[in-house]
């Protein structure tokens, strides 16, 4: 008769991360999730503010990287057929036609353009 083995398991799980902001990356060989937190600190004391940048990065197989697609695509049928379709907000709009007049054009007729995290 084949004896039972007991195994012990430890879970330790991380603190709750909002993001921002978030690029993918690939390789040959797997493809990298850069999720981002910007925060910007401001001290009193302090003559300049600072931004506090939090990085998370994931990295997974590109067969796993498709079966995330299929989740996070039928999980976001779902939540739309429950509370509706997901749209950009007015706010977001109207930041994203204001940031458009910011782009500056330099003697080259290249366009530079501010990284999103220094708003």
């Amino acid at each position: 008769m084949a004896e039972k083995q007991k195994i012990n398991m430890s879970i330790m799980d991380s603190d709750a991360f909002f993001s921002h902001e978030t690029s993918i990356n690939f390789s040959p060989t797997q493809f990298i999730f850069d999720f981002r937190c910007v925060t910007p600190r401001i001290d009193a004391r302090s003559p300049t503010a600072t931004i506090a940048l939090k990085h998370n990065v994931i990295m997974v197989e590109p067969y796993h990287a498709k079966q995330f697609l299929n989740v996070l695509s039928r999980v976001v049928k779902k939540y739309e057929s429950e509370f509706g379709k997901i749209e950009k907000p007015d706010s977001l709009k109207k930041y994203e036609k204001k940031k458009k007049k910011r782009i500056k054009k330099t003697g080259e007729g290249k366009t530079v353009k501010s990284p999103s995290y220094f708003g």
